[in-house]
């Protein structure tokens, strides 16, 4: 009788792409529709807000661990054992999610989640990146960015609707239907590559263990670093030197290794380090404004969870169409036009947001955001495929996964430095707003230090603004360091510009 599992020979590309995009939104979505649901569960399992923003950080920390392991995982267990277990992985700890009663078995299921999440991503990048032709990977990689920058803007909006009709463990049920048909679809329609060798040399427990305390360390100060006021904690720098000696020793061991866990033999191909260091930029714009702006809607403007969802929408929806677009034209216009006119758009609209008040309204939001959307499509589609198009496709899989760790790394990078600048430019503004008040002008005490601190809050969140636009201004130049690779569908033009 025939297995109703053995993947298909040469299976259709349609029904790849339908089965990698599935596992990809949901573990994407999951990851930041959590966030608008930390106030209730935190009400309904007795905890306090420090000990329920662990539901979170707990999930990243698993998933940063996993994430540069994805390559070697992939050639030990086979492409698509590797990600019909991660799914798996993934979607019983979704059900065990939902069935929690205390806050730490919450905690721990949500790390198992991270595991399975962790790789999804950077694997269903792969996947993609093999299966389309190199003509066509400008379109994969448009398919692939669809979920990986839509998804956050979805998230928020649906985790606000769920916890204001429905309850908690919702946005964790809704995973299993998702869950369950792309666990089905990947045994039947992922194949597992020729070219993939099992790895030699056996499973490499010291690298392991220094590879998971130096970046679940780093993730945890970046995560906590504000919160524990920096350096004025003794966990901070206890934490801090574990994950340099650990890193440090990490990189000199797995340079040194026959058969390394990690290959970072990647980043001798100069346009693969140049468009991760723009990734880790891009990582920093994209994850710190996408902090600080629904900061901004919902403690200066006053929006609700879902009012906040709304107000990111229009800019996932510019992103979908721009992504469209690119995924049409990649393989025409130099990618590294398109890296810069994206970089540049995305910064002129943070820019832009730098001018918003207390008084800013709906329609005050909404073409900043719908500018920003609409040059996020134009950076990520090019830089994804430009950036993976210079590595060999044996190689894919573990480029991928440290492509993904490095824009997730960015992205904590960023919003480390840009919560602990919001705290300290907001009590700065505050003092010296509060130092010029002279007289009351009628107004009670209250209601005035009430006035200065808003005016002091909008006075640095469109400081930070400013500062991210200039970022990416300042870096635009990188570009014109890559070398497009004709594998990545690149035009011929682009060999001439060098």
């Amino acid at each position: 009788m025939a297995n109703p599992f053995r993947a298909r020979e040469n299976a259709p590309v349609a029904l790849i792409t339908i089965t990698v995009m599935l596992g990809l939104i949901m573990a994407i979505i999951d990851a930041t529709i959590v966030n608008v649901a930390l106030n209730d569960i935190a009400g309904n399992l007795g905890a306090s807000i420090d000990e329920v923003s662990w539901v979170a950080t707990g999930y990243i920390l698993a998933s940063v661990i996993t994430m540069p392991l994805n390559g070697w995982l992939t050639a030990y267990l086979g492409r698509k054992t590797f990600y019909a277990s991660c799914l798996a992985i993934f979607t019983v700890a979704s059900f065990l999610c939902g069935t929690a009663h205390s806050i730490w078995q919450l905690v721990f299921y949500r790390v198992l989640q991270g595991f399975g999440g962790g790789a999804l991503q950077p694997t269903a990048q792969a996947i993609l990146f093999e299966t389309y032709p190199p003509a066509k990977r400008g379109a994969a990689m448009a398919i692939f960015g669809l979920g990986a920058m839509v998804g956050p803007a979805v998230g928020p909006t649906l985790g606000g609707y769920i916890i204001d009709n429905y309850s908690w463990p919702l946005i964790f049920y809704i995973n299993l239907p998702i869950g369950i048909i792309a666990f089905i679809m990947t045994m039947m329609f992922i194949p597992n590559p020729s070219f993939l060798q099992k790895p030699k040399g056996g499973i490499d427990w010291i690298g392991l263990s220094l590879l998971s305390a130096g970046l679940a360390s780093l993730q945890y100060v970046l995560e906590r670093g504000q919160h524990d006021d920096w350096y004025q904690s003794g966990t901070i720098w206890i934490l801090t030197i574990v994950s340099v000696v650990s890193l440090v020793w990490f990189i000199w061991k797995t340079l040194r290794d026959r058969h390394p866990l990690v290959d970072l033999n990647v980043f001798r191909f100069r346009t693969f380090t140049i468009g991760n260091i723009i990734g880790v930029i891009s990582g920093f714009g994209l994850f710190g404004t996408s902090l600080i702006l629904p900061l901004f809607f919902q403690t200066v403007l006053g929006f609700t969870a879902f009012d906040t969802g709304l107000a990111l929408l229009p800019g996932a929806i510019a992103t979908a169409v721009s992504m469209v677009i690119v995924g049409r034209i990649t393989g025409k216009v130099d990618p590294r036009i398109l890296v810069g006119f994206g970089m540049i758009v995305f910064g002129i609209s943070t820019w832009w947001m730098g001018d918003l008040t207390q008084n800013a309204g709906y329609w005050d939001v909404f073409w900043p955001r719908l500018v920003q959307g609409f040059g996020l499509g134009f950076l990520f589609v090019p830089l994804s495929t430009v950036t993976l198009g210079a590595v060999p496709k044996e190689e894919l899989a573990g480029a991928s996964g440290v492509s993904t760790l490095l824009r997730q790394l960015g992205g904590s990078f960023g919003i480390a430095v840009l919560t602990t600048l919001l705290a300290r430019q907001m009590a700065i503004a505050q003092s010296e707003l509060a130092s010029g008040v002279t007289q009351t002008h009628g107004f009670s005490i209250p209601v005035l230090s009430q006035l200065v601190g808003v005016a002091s809050s909008v006075i640095s969140y469109d400081y930070l603004f400013r500062l991210s636009a200039i970022i990416f201004f300042v870096c635009t130049p990188l570009v014109i360091f890559m070398r497009p690779s004709r594998r990545s569908g690149a035009p011929a033009m682009a060999a001439a510009m060098e």
